[in-house]
């Protein structure tokens, strides 16, 4: 993904090659000092990512479900998901009733999803897109938190299933700032988990969630081949 120039899609923000690694250092800096920086995080995923989105692109064609996703492009937003639907037809213990109550459990919301910038080229821009919109997906299936630790192990997982460099960096700095009892269990509990699921798990890229959500929960991880994380039990808030 060359720098280029010209506007590509609505939201795209064309930037020349220094100016490309500028922000990525600098992004890079402001993520690791505060992570809750949405935007740097978001920066940075996109002006590192280089050849490993046009590699998930091809993991997806090669997938008759990945073709469909590119082609029909999902997005996950409460404008096109009715949660209200979602909330009284779900029956308990399906992934849709899961999901719901989990982003109600957390606090969180879709919406808050960063639109890609700097990614030059329009499908890949819609790919790395759909990693950002699908993250609280697999929060679900993994029965994973929004802690630092639990997202950060989920930051390993998705390292193991994408390659991103973004997730890596993440991976490996992040656990240096935890304090040693949540350092320990990701190095004796945490990070061995994500590695072996990660590797063992179907492409999470080329899955259809939104077509799952009155799938059992314990059925969609079958199917995946996705087992829980290993959260501690006064810290789970997940199946």
């Amino acid at each position: 993904m060359t720098g280029t120039r010209r506007k590509l899609y609505e939201t795209h923000i064309p930037i020349t090659a220094p100016q490309r690694v500028m922000l990525a250092v600098g992004s890079a800096f402001a993520a690791l000092a505060d992570p809750l920086r949405g935007d740097m995080v978001a920066a940075l995923g996109e002006t590192t990512a280089g050849c490993t989105l046009e590699n998930i692109r091809k993991q997806m064609l090669s997938s008759d479900t990945g073709r469909r996703i590119l082609r029909e492009r999902p997005i996950v937003h409460t404008d096109t998901i009715d949660f209200e639907k979602l909330r009284a037809t779900c029956d308990p213990g399906t992934f849709g009733y899961h999901y719901v109550q989990w982003l109600d459990h957390e606090g969180v919301t879709p919406d808050t999803r960063e639109p890609v910038h700097y990614v030059d080229d329009e499908e890949l821009g819609y790919v790395m897109q759909r990693y950002r919109q699908v993250h609280d997906f697999f929060h679900t299936v993994t029965g994973l938190g929004v802690s630092v630790e639990e997202e950060l192990a989920l930051k390993w997982f998705e390292w193991a299933q994408t390659g991103l460099p973004m997730t890596q960096l993440s991976s490996i700095v992040g656990p240096v700032l935890l304090p040693w009892e949540a350092r320990k269990r990701m190095l004796t509990s945490y990070i061995p988990w994500a590695l072996e699921c990660g590797a063992n798990a179907v492409p999470m890229m080329c899955v259809y969630f939104e077509e799952h959500f009155n799938t059992p929960l314990h059925e969609l991880r079958r199917q995946l081949r996705v087992t829980p994380a290993p959260v501690p039990l006064e810290k789970r808030t997940m199946p």
